[in-house]
């Protein structure tokens, strides 16, 4: 199973027994269950993190099911767990937001709910720009006009009507998606923006309607990508949760790096 396979690379990579650990056994059981991912072919880092994140989750909340069936055997009536849907993943991962949507005929507002793990921000410039006005961008109100109309309830017709999102619940783990690959004049094209993300002292309370404990974040992971569009290179930067130095993963390459080369134009992926 693929979760097994991701156990055991997770021990491996911590028992510090090695300069490097190849995922091959784990790229191999999960390419098993997903073909997608089976082929020696290019794919986008964050396709397959979503991929993995949902794998995991169901595998433990799986687990959790099974544990509590268990336990409550004799009891008929009791649920076995599964229908909470939440695990490790959701618990580390998941975060809530609102969509407040306002009808601009008769100002009638209302609220749409979505979870996420991963937030796919807009990169709002070609040169450069910050975290912070990638997360400007994608809290802005937007109107939704002619075909994107809303049909309100309180009008009982197709409206134009605001939308802005907003964090209700913030992840103890939060990831976002830099959204390199976007179309430009009818041309899909990679962005090679330079974003500058803060390392410390992310605030999100800006964005969130009520108050999150967890609104500040510090700079934990980034994935890069190297490269265009049909073809690329990923590599990774970490930081070591005891030591707090920065580390390069680079294929078999596993260096230390200074904190200055965190910040790189090739970031695809931040965790915070």
């Amino acid at each position: 199973e693929s979760a097994t396979a991701f156990g055991c690379l997770m021990s491996d990579m911590w028992l510090g027994e090695f300069d490097y650990v190849s995922p091959e056994a784990f790229h191999s059981i999960f390419g098993k269950r997903y073909p997608a991912f089976s082929r020696r072919t290019q794919h986008d880092a964050q396709e397959f993190l979503i991929c993995v994140l949902d794998d995991l989750h169901e595998a433990f909340k799986e687990v959790r099911a099974q544990l509590c069936q268990g336990r409550h055997s004799s009891d008929a009536g009791t649920s076995t767990g599964s229908g909470s849907g939440t695990s490790i993943i959701t618990k580390l991962f998941e975060g809530q937001l609102s969509y407040g949507i306002r009808c601009l005929k008769c100002k009638a507002l209302t609220h749409r709910p979505e979870s996420f793990t991963v937030l796919s921000l807009p990169i709002p410039s070609t040169r450069v720009c910050s975290l912070q006005d990638c997360l400007e961008c994608f809290f802005q109100p937007d109107t939704l006009t002619r075909n994107n109309q809303i049909h309100c309830y309180w009008c009982g017709g197709n409206q134009d009507a605001t939308v802005k999102a907003s964090i209700t619940k913030a992840p103890q783990i939060i990831i976002f998606h830099l959204k390199r690959f976007a179309w430009q004049d009818k041309h899909r094209r990679k962005l090679s923006t330079t974003v500058c993300y803060p390392f410390s002292h992310l605030d999100l309370s800006p964005y969130s309607t009520v108050s999150c404990n967890n609104a500040e974040y510090s700079l934990c992971a980034v994935v890069n990508h190297a490269g265009d569009l049909d073809y690329g290179h990923y590599t990774a930067f970490c930081k070591h949760s005891v030591t707090k130095h920065w580390y390069s993963f680079d294929d078999a390459q596993v260096t230390k790096i200074p904190d200055s080369a965190v910040q790189a134009d090739t970031a695809y992926l931040l965790f915070y």
